[in-house]
């Protein structure tokens, strides 16, 4: 490894595999994984793990994990440039999350906004893993020594809990993780629901036409788009109090490029018929690569297991490491 490669940084995200991921996915986070393994020791995972404090079909869930995994590839992670695993893969998350979950206090959990929402949806499923989620975080961010970790504004709180958690315990025992800090990435577009442009744009979301996702076929993409609410101005312009054509301008201009200034002069004297027709065919074209990509990827198996079984191996000798220190650390018996 040469002296610049030393000095990069590692970087960790992961995602869970609950539904195929959407535009907002895409912009927010996997294009922007693909930017970041030029500048860190980027590692990628798919959180499997973390997707069962909710019920799931074990035969659609194995789909969806493959599927995931097969996303992030065609969005053009490299495995040759990015460390690309399933947490499942690497029994060390589970491993550390118990000794983790030991060193965490239960008042800090239960103040956990996430916990509270997710019990809240899913008052008939309020699981322990649900409530110990953040150890289990913590585990995946601290196993790796990641130096940062991207967050959205509704993680903010999970690095936060692992920072204590990571301090807390090298105050016991001695140097042992690296604390992590959040990478708060520059400023991009925070894509919203098309049904309600007030809210974030969700897999999870009842209403299929609040959201678009990286596999819709290209008609779906420009109907979705020619039914998304806008308001009763109809002048294309960014401007306070017209959230579903601000949407609808911060799309366009992620997926072409232009600056809202050219957008409003290109759409000057239209109407939002032609604008929405418009967002919706150069979306088409920005995900069109990640879709024939995948299509290619998820029809070859045997490299896909490839890739996940290399990313396992590597994976769980950088995990080994960590936890054997740990578990010599807090004093267990080394076989």
């Amino acid at each position: 490894m040469s002296e610049v490669q030393q000095r990069k940084k590692i970087i960790l995200s992961g995602i869970q595999p609950t539904g195929t991921f959407t535009l907002g996915n895409y912009i927010g986070a996997l294009s922007n994984w693909v930017k970041l393994q030029e500048e860190y020791h980027s590692a990628y995972m798919i959180a499997d793990l973390h997707a069962l404090t909710v019920k799931q079909d074990p035969i659609k869930l194995r789909q969806q994990i493959l599927s995931a995994f097969a996303v992030v590839l065609a969005c053009g992670v490299d495995p040759e440039k990015s460390l690309v695993f399933m947490q499942s893969h690497i029994h060390q998350h589970a491993e550390l999350n118990w000794v983790l979950a030991c060193h965490t206090q239960f008042g800090e959990l239960s103040r956990m906004t996430q916990f509270k929402d997710k019990s809240a949806k899913n008052a008939d499923n309020v699981n322990a893993g649900l409530f110990t989620y953040p150890s289990l975080m913590a585990a995946d961010i601290l196993l790796y020594q990641a130096d940062l970790v991207p967050v959205g504004a509704d993680q903010k709180q999970h690095i936060e809990i692992t920072r204590d958690i990571a301090t807390r315990f090298n105050h016991l025992y001695g140097n042992t993780f690296t604390i992590p800090e959040p990478y708060i990435p520059k400023i991009g577009a925070r894509i919203m629901s098309l049904a309600e442009p007030t809210k974030k744009m969700s897999k999870s979301d009842e209403n299929t036409n609040a959201f678009v996702t990286i596999l819709d076929k290209p008609e779906t993409i420009v109907k979705k788009f020619k039914r998304a609410v806008t308001d009763s101005d109809m002048k294309v312009c960014y401007a306070e109090g017209k959230d579903g054509i601000n949407n609808l301008i911060s799309i366009y201009s992620t997926a072409t490029g232009f600056s809202y200034e050219q957008i409003e002069k290109e759409f000057e004297g239209k109407g939002y018929g032609d604008f929405k027709k418009a967002v919706g065919e150069a979306v088409v074209e920005l995900l069109r690569p990640v879709r024939e990509n995948y299509e290619r990827l998820i029809a070859d198996k045997a490299y896909l297991e490839q890739c996940y079984q290399a990313g396992a191996e590597k994976a769980a000798n950088l995990a080994q490491c960590t936890l054997k220190k740990v578990y010599k650390k807090v004093g267990l018996v080394m076989k």
